[in-house]
Formats: structure tokens, sequence, C-alpha cells
């Protein structure tokens, strides 16, 4: 039986990561693998993004260096990750984690890619918030190797990683992926059968689907129901308020998988969402949203009915 121990060991002898995707999900998933002491590699195919990305970084980890929330200079820190404009660099790799556009078609091309060019004994890592790990590992010759890794956003500051069994997945990869998850700080949520949206989207999607399709109803605001929800609820944020963090665009995307993949009841009967990202509405880093927000990303509740 693989102990605990023995994974940690295995653990210090894999120090490089490599993130595919420099997003706000891939740089967060940088960062703190990066603060963690290992060495990383963020690629993206457009250069503009991965160099975005390194000055969020270090915005971020100067910002928890003067609240002293970091074990490491924050040079230190940084000089850990390294920018890729390819994929190459994942034949020295010790963990590959994907973490591009919600894109099911997107992300098996990368698992085809990926799966040629990583050693045979690295874990490939999927980010995905809803696509069935079994269907990426589909495109791998390993299934067995390929786990999910669902981290929430802004992944520097939430402390929850689902880990997500494929129905190939190794036991051993499994219990790797447990491990590696809390080397970062972060507490693992096993999820032990690969279903869409696995569990906390599952749940979140639930109450959001209710949430959503009373706003648009004109029965109730967004501020009324994220009060409301912390309040009664004890929700350290509302549901408007998470949909804004995580953006729009992807909050649409992930609705549309659901019901791409047979689980439409999860998504909202409103077409709120889609009508907000048509007109550029993605939440916070579009300074619009649910809400509005000031050039530094300060929230500013709206002071107009149907301003969404």
């Amino acid at each position: 039986m693989i102990t605990e121990s023995t994974q940690f060991e295995t653990l210090n002898r894999r120090r490089k990561v490599l993130v595919v995707g420099a997003g706000f999900m891939g740089a967060g998933i940088a960062q703190v693998s990066a603060q963690a002491g290992y060495q990383v590699h963020l690629m993206d195919i457009d250069t503009s993004i991965t160099e975005k990305a390194l000055k969020e970084i270090r915005w971020s980890v100067e910002k928890f260096e003067k609240k002293g929330l970091l074990n490491d200079p924050a040079e230190k820190v940084l000089a850990r990750i390294s920018l890729e404009e390819d994929l190459s660099c994942a034949s020295s790799m010790d963990w590959v984690i994907e973490a591009v556009i919600e894109n099911e078609e997107v992300k098996r091309r990368i698992f085809q890619q990926l799966d040629r060019i990583a050693p045979k004994e690295t874990p490939l890592a999927t980010n995905t918030s809803t696509i069935p790990i079994t269907h990426l590992a589909e495109e791998t010759s390993k299934p067995e190797r390929v786990l999910g890794l669902h981290f929430f956003g802004p992944v520097p500051l939430m402390g929850l990683v689902e880990v997500v069994k494929g129905e190939k997945t190794s036991q051993e990869v499994f219990e790797q992926g447990i491990v590696f998850v809390r080397s970062l700080g972060k507490t693992p949520v096993q999820v032990k059968r690969d279903i869409p949206g696995f569990v906390m989207n599952r749940i979140f999607s639930a109450a959001f689907r209710e949430a959503v399709d009373l706003v648009d109803q004109g029965i109730v605001t967004p501020e009324d129901v994220d009060i409301g929800m912390r309040l009664g609820y004890g929700w350290n944020a509302g549901p408007f308020e998470i949909a804004d963090n995580a953006g729009l665009d992807t909050v649409a995307r992930i609705g549309q998988t659901l019901k791409t993949l047979g689980e439409g009841h999860l998504a909202p009967n409103s077409d709120l969402i889609e009508r907000m990202v048509a007109r550029g509405d993605y939440g916070r880093k579009s300074g619009k949203g649910f809400y509005r927000y000031s050039p530094e990303g300060k929230r500013i509740p709206w002071k107009h009915e149907n301003d969404y």
C-alpha cells in the first residue's frame, strides 16, 4: 500500500510543473506552484498572454509578500517561473496541468500532443470544471495517468481543489494528485467518480440556475441574492459575486457544456448570461457584469434596476 509519506517522498523528486494556458486560472496555478517551491513552466501559444500573466503574478506575489504571506521573497518565487511558447518542454516535466479555455475539442488536441511528448510516468491533469476526465483521457495511450485537478479562482486566494478520478485513472495517480494539492497548501476534495461538473459545480449550478431565473424575472436583484446567501446561508460570497469573479463568459461556456453533456437541468432557463456576454459584460475582468468595478477591481454596487 502506498502511504502518504511515500507519496511525499515521490513528490519531492517531482519538482517541475508545466501549466498549459496562461489565462486567469493558469496564471493562478503557476503562481501557487511557484510559491510552493516548484519550478514552473507557463505556456501559451500567445506570448502576449504569458507576458500579461507574469505581470499579474508579480503584482499578486508582491502583494502577498507585503502581507507576510510568502515563505520566500517575491523575487525568488518569480524566478521559479519560465515562459514557454510551445509544449516541447513537457518532455522533462514531472507534472503537467492543462488550464486552457473550456472547450472539449481544444483540450482533446492538447492531450494528444502531451501524450506524445511527456514522459510516460508524468501525470497529466486538467483544470476543466465540467468536462468528464474520461473524455480527455481517451486521447492518450495511458489513460490511467490522466486526472482532474479542478482549482477554484482566484487560485491564490481559494483553498479548494477537486481531485477527480476518471474511469481509468489509477489509484496511485489519484493519490499523487491529492498529495500534490496538499503540497500547494490547498485542501483536496476527492471526487471518486467521473461525472459532468464534478461535485462543487453541480451544487453551485443548481443554486445559480434558480438565482439567475429569479433575477431575470425581476423578482429580486443580484445584490439582494448575494446578501441573502451570505447572511442567510453563511456563504463567503454570493452566487453573482462568484460568477463575476469567474467570468460570465466562462459561466456561459459551463452552462453550454452541461447542456451538451445531458445535464441541462443544472443550467439556467434564462438566457440572461448569454445576453450579458454578447454585450461584452464579462464580470470583474471587463469592469462590468452583475456589478460594476473600478479600474483597480473594486466592486461598486449598481444603483439602478435592470442595469444588468
